[in-house]
This record gives structure tokens, sequence and C-alpha cells, in this order.
């Protein structure tokens, strides 16, 4: 059993089913990134992980306590990061750190110092004694990501962390959830960024429509898609006869030309670099360019799901809740 434990997991309002019978098991210290579009049941799983949300069916453990039956147990050990803030507009930065490390019942003497290390490790020091409410969106998720370490959990789940920030403050929340994971914190992760996913997450989850249309590695999610080899060649010369040569030549091949002219060679086989550079040769041909194409997130993501890629970004533009 994982640190998360999502078994036989269903919710459903009236006739509407969001959560279609799912499971996953998330590991002490992975970082687990949940994909999917807009009314895909992300935010509903979410909810029914973190206790604010009761399932229809199946079981949730978090560190082996029942979520639905020990909820507050639970509770005690997440930090929970919504895609809205939580915090009080008019308390500064300092007051809101110490006043929810006071609803965890720590002590002054021991509040104060971690609400200055948190503001510290956030690079909000200069503003902890603004109001809230002054702060611009990127230092607003910052501290709100610090209300919930406050505690040090040993789950951390975040829904759209990085969502409508600017780049420095996205990177900076990137590299405090890989610092988590080093010493030892599992994070669980919504997002609508694939390569946000395909950068910082140890597993991703794929849901669509309420299920679980595929989940994994990053490199067990590319090898689900990856049939044979894909070499590009960017050449001073470009015509039908040379991609049908090239083809005719390499039995077992097939080769494309792309609108920007370079020719595409794909074949079960390892393409063998050597013979084709000569082929090349023969031909009179300079060959500026070859490299391998590896398959991308974001391509097994449209393969798997058949929505394309660009959609997960369109929804939260639109301001829709995942």
């Amino acid at each position: 059993m994982g640190m998360v434990s999502v078994s036989n997991l269903k919710k459903t309002y009236g006739n509407v089913t969001a959560v279609d019978d799912i499971s996953f098991d998330i590991e002490k210290g992975e970082i687990f990134g949940f994909l999917g579009p807009n009314g895909a049941g992300k935010t509903s799983t979410l909810n029914m992980i973190i206790g604010l949300s009761r399932p229809t069916a199946g079981k949730i453990t978090v560190d082996g306590i029942d979520v639905k039956t020990r909820t507050k147990k639970a509770q005690a050990i997440m930090g929970i990061v919504p895609d809205e803030s939580n915090l009080y507009n008019e308390m500064d930065g300092f007051d809101n750190l110490c006043f929810c490390a006071a609803l965890y019942g720590m002590r002054k003497a021991e509040r104060e110092p971690i609400t200055r290390q948190l503001l510290e490790q956030f690079r909000l020091k200069d503003v902890g004694k603004r109001p809230f409410k002054a702060y611009s969106k990127g230092m607003r998720r910052k501290l709100t990501i610090a209300a919930a370490l406050i505690h040090s959990p040993k789950v951390l789940f975040l829904d759209e962390p990085t969502t409508g920030i600017d780049v420095e403050s996205s990177r900076q929340i990137r590299d405090t959830i890989v610092e988590l994971k080093k010493k030892g914190t599992t994070i669980f992760l919504t997002t609508h960024y694939i390569e946000e996913a395909e950068r910082i997450c140890d597993k991703i989850a794929f849901i669509a429509e309420g299920q679980i249309v595929a989940s994994g590695t990053v490199p067990q999610l590319m090898e689900s898609i990856s049939h044979g080899h894909t070499i590009q060649f960017v050449t001073d010369k470009n015509s039908e006869r040379l991609a049908a040569e090239l083809q005719a030549r390499f039995k077992g091949s097939d080769v494309t030309i792309r609108p920007d002219h370079s020719l595409v060679m794909v074949s079960e086989q390892r393409i063998p670099l050597f013979p084709v550079m000569a082929f090349f040769h023969d031909k009179d041909v300079e060959v500026y360019e070859a490299r391998e194409l590896r398959p991308s997130l974001e391509d097994v993501f449209v393969k798997l799901t058949g929505i394309e890629s660009s959609v997960l970004k369109k929804d939260k533009e639109k301001g829709g809740r995942p």
C-alpha cells in the first residue's frame, strides 16, 4: 500500500458520474501528476482524497489512515493548496502564516521561527508585513503553499499550482516541489501543463470522462505509444523523388516530407545511420542535421485521450474548473 492509496473510487451527482471506478497508488516521496481537461474528474477526485467530499463508493487511505472514517486524523498529515487562495486579505504575510500555524496547535515559540523560515524560503521576506491583498498573483500562490507547509505535512496536495502566475514564481514553485520530494514529502498535483508534469513528476495519470486512461512513469507512458524508431534529416535538397528513393533503398522504412522540407524516416527496427549517410553522399546531398525523434508526453496524451493538449490550457484560460 502506498502513502496515498485510492481503490475503486466513484463519485456520482444524481445521474452524472464524475469519477468512475478509479484506482492508483502514490509511493512515499513521489510526485504524482493528475492530468485531464475540465470536467474530467480531477477536482472531484482531489476533494474526495482530502476529505472535503464523500465518495459514492471506494476506499482512500493516506499513510494507512482511512480518509472516509478518520477524516480529521488524515487531514492532520496533509498540506492542501487550493487553486484559489484561502488566506486572509487584510492580514499580512507573517500573520497569515502564524495564524495557520496556530490552527495546527503550534505554540508561538515554534510558529514564529518556522514562519520566518518559510518567508525566506519563498523569497517573501521583504513583503512579510504587507497585506495579503497587496500581493501579486505569484506572491499569493507562494504564500498559500507556504501556509500548507507550516506543519510539515507528509503529503502535499496542489491544485493547479502554477496556473496564471509569472514565470519566476512558477519556477520557484517547481523548484520547491522538487526539494520537498528530496526530503521525503509525497506530492499530488493537478495541472493543465503537460510540460510541467513531464519535467517534475515521477508518475502521471491521465483522466478523461471520469476514468483513468493511462498511468505510469514518464518513460513507461512514452513507451506505450512508441513503436519503432524515427530520424529526421535536414538536407540541402528536397524532393518527392529523394524520399521515394530513400524508402526504396531501406526496405521496411517509411519516409515522409515535413512542411519544413526535412525528411522523416520511420522504421520498426533501429535505423543504422552510416548506410543512410552514405546514401545521401552518393546522391550528392548535404545533410545539415540528423536527429532521433522521440514522442513527448503531449504526444502520449493526445494519442490516449483524443484531446489536443491545447484544450487543457484553453480550459484554464476560460476559468473553468478542472
